[in-house]
């Protein structure tokens, strides 16, 4: 399985070296994804940061090539993605079902979901990453890293080891601040709440330097439509609602009460209507996709081809032999889960529903989710529509089926089987978001298909043991927003927003009282937007991406304001530096800053959840108490700007010190 020769053209690739070297960072980035997902409702992709290390570390081994790097982040960046996976499987906890996450059937959910969105892109890739002009930016920009990185010259070298120090650099940053105010001594965040005679409505934003990072990498355009949903949310829907449902309490606990009940469900619409959209524009490309994916081995047999090593993916036969094979574990996992439950009497045809639901559901998903990142990245793409989609999907099938002969006051029971089938099918979309990408990348290296896709399933897996401890973790430590025990737990639980809107969309459906005028009105939103951005589109426009908006009003202003920030910020810094010779080097060098931005507030996130556990104090760190958070508001806003500030200076230095260094070599 390992080629440590040139001979027959096969490079060192898929080696035992790059498989540990990937888990390790897995670790790592995992943890990462999972804590910030929890928090904010984003993740980021680990592809980019994952090839930089790989490209430090393996560059003190002789043999070491391009393609063993990238297997190294293929690995890193599956395992990052299935953390995705707390958009859905918080909710069985919040809906009160499970107190913890049991591993077993955790680990299960994750993997063998991962497996099959691996299994169900593999037909895709010639289709959708060989022939087809999506742009995969992400994918491209990962390979643009490894080439840099592979490259001999003296100026490569510097620019491989200025990467590396932007990632450990951004990681400190972030870190050192987040602890700061893990101690008080600066303010987490800055929110004014305010009332204009009957209105109620307010802003503000988090200090959070992960956040900031999070909307550099998504790009001025992801960002603007943020902003959009920010004016629908607390420009127009919250200050109209207070006045139509007025309520006593300050101005923070009205308009507070008013978003959470009422403005996220047009957010929700808004997410809905977006995600069908993505998915009727899709259905073509997607169909004539597979049907070229199918004709191929066909037409190589008639014309007695021979494939070369760089078009070998893993064999259909073994792929639909997987396929067939993972009706065994979910068979396992269903029927686990039913037991002792009132629904066990029905357990054979709930568990038949289920497996046919997230078999057939599944391969749809993996068909969309990759075409997504194709079109704009697995960051930007909108996991959060297709698990909406998914949800009410699978709840309006449960209960179709299962209703009628379970009596509905099994209503609850029903709901947690619904997030169950749920968090199967969405494991596969996550996977099957991130996998193309991956092959994309490889195809710009010159990888094997088959290696990059035997590693994607060690990705998975690793992913899959790492996720369940570490989501034990941070319920123990934060507790989730709306879970039953959350309030006991921390006076702060985790928002968990995608899995909090899930849950809610589940329980409305099959206990009958989801707010469907709410939805609609959202819904109308999401059409509006949607005239909006294409007439953008069609006029060569930046254009303001109706999935964006509906972000920005469904989750709260002060996790989106940050987002918004780091796009403007990371917009302008790299017009500050559009036409220097270094340019080029200063933009991958700003996406490697915001990669550890991230990664260093969300390692943070995770040893401090470690340390409340272990201490059973919500406020382990703090240093001085309640009289200091006047100080500490001013010197968080202060202290944010000047390291904003400073890290971009720097990093444009740096570029500059690179290109010279080269040119002078």
């Amino acid at each position: 399985m390992t080629d440590r020769t040139d001979r027959g053209n096969r490079p060192v690739e898929l080696t035992v070296r790059g498989l540990i070297l990937g888990v390790a960072i897995t670790l790592v980035f995992t943890a990462a994804n999972v804590y910030l997902g929890l928090k904010v409702g984003l993740t980021f992709a680990s592809s980019i940061p994952a090839a930089v290390i790989s490209m430090a570390v393996l560059r003190l081994v002789k043999n070491a090539t391009i393609e063993e790097n990238n297997i190294v982040q293929t690995v890193a960046s599956a395992a990052g993605t299935l953390s995705s996976i707390i958009f859905v499987l918080p909710g069985l906890v919040m809906v009160g079902w499970w107190t913890h996450f049991p591993f077993w059937p955790s680990f299960g959910i994750c993997a063998v979901g991962g497996i099959l969105g691996v299994m169900y892109t593999i037909p895709l890739r010639r289709a959708m990453v060989v022939d087809s002009p999506l742009p995969y930016p992400e994918g491209v920009a990962a390979a643009e890293v490894l080439k840099v990185g592979s490259g001999s010259r003296t100026g490569t070298v510097k620019e491989t080891n200025a990467g590396l120090f932007s990632v450990i650099g951004g990681s400190l940053l972030s870190f050192g601040f987040a602890l700061l105010v893990a101690m008080r001594l600066l303010a987490s965040e800055v929110v004014a709440f305010f009332r204009i005679g009957p209105i109620a409505t307010g802003c503000g934003t988090s200090l959070s330097l992960a956040l900031f990072g999070a909307g550099h990498l998504v790009g001025l355009s992801v960002g603007l439509g943020i902003l959009v949903g920010l004016i629908i949310a607390w420009g127009f829907a919250t200050p109209i609602l207070t006045v139509l449902h007025p309520l006593p309490g300050s101005a923070a606990d009205v308009a507070g009460s008013i978003w959470r009940t009422q403005v996220r469900f047009v957010g929700a619409g808004t997410i809905g209507v977006a995600a069908i959209w993505t998915l009727i524009k899709l259905a073509r490309p997607i169909w004539l996709g597979l049907l070229a994916t199918f004709r191929r081995p066909l037409s190589l047999k008639r014309n007695n081809g021979a494939v070369p090593r760089t078009e070998r993916d893993m064999p259909i036969r073994l792929v639909g032999l997987i396929c067939l094979a993972s009706i065994v574990p979910l068979v396992i996992l269903i029927t686990g889960f039913l037991s002792g439950t009132p629904l066990q009497e029905k357990s054979l045809l709930l568990t038949i529903t289920g497996v046919v639901y997230i078999l057939l559901v599944g391969f749809l998903v993996a068909s969309v989710c990759g075409y997504m990142a194709g079109l704009i990245g697995a960051s930007n793409s909108p996991l959060s529509g297709v698990g909406i989609l998914a949800i009410i999907g699978a709840a309006l099938v449960i209960m179709t089926m299962a209703q009628p002969v379970t009596g509905a006051g099994n209503s609850s029971a029903l709901v947690a089987f619904s997030l169950f089938v749920t968090a199967i099918v969405f494991s596969v979309a996550t996977i099957s978001n991130d996998n193309l990408q991956d092959l994309k990348t490889g195809q710009l290296v010159n990888a094997t298909p088959w290696r990059q896709q035997t590693a994607l399933i060690v990705g998975v897996l690793a992913g899959a043991l790492v996720i369940p401890p570490i989501l034990d973790l941070l319920n123990h430590a934060y507790g989730f927003a709306g879970a039953p025990h959350a309030a006991a737990v921390s006076s702060r639980p985790l928002p968990a927003p995608q899995a909090t809107l899930i849950s809610a969309l589940a329980k409305g459906v099959l206990e009958g009282r989801l707010e469907w005028g709410l939805i609609s009105i959202g819904a109308l939103v999401g059409l509006i937007l949607i005239v909006i951005d294409e007439s953008l589109g069609k006029a060569g426009l930046i254009r303001l991406p109706p999935l964006a908006s509906g972000i920005g009003i469904y989750l709260p202003v002060t996790t989106t304001t940050p987002i918004v920030l780091g796009a403007i910020g990371g917009w302008l810094y790299e017009r500050s530096v559009a036409g220097r010779s270094y340019a080029p080097v200063a933009k991958r060098l700003g996406v490697l800053l915001a990669s550890g931005l991230i990664v260093g507030e969300s390692l943070f996130g995770v040893l401090l959840a470690g340390l409340i556990v272990a201490s059973n104090n919500a406020s382990p760190l703090a240093v001085v108490g309640d009289n200091f958070d006047s100080t500490a508001l001013v010197l968080g806003g202060i202290g944010f700007i000047v390291v904003v500030l400073a890290m971009y200076f720097a990093m444009a230095r740096t570029a500059r010190w690179v290109s010279v260094s080269s040119n002078e070599s």
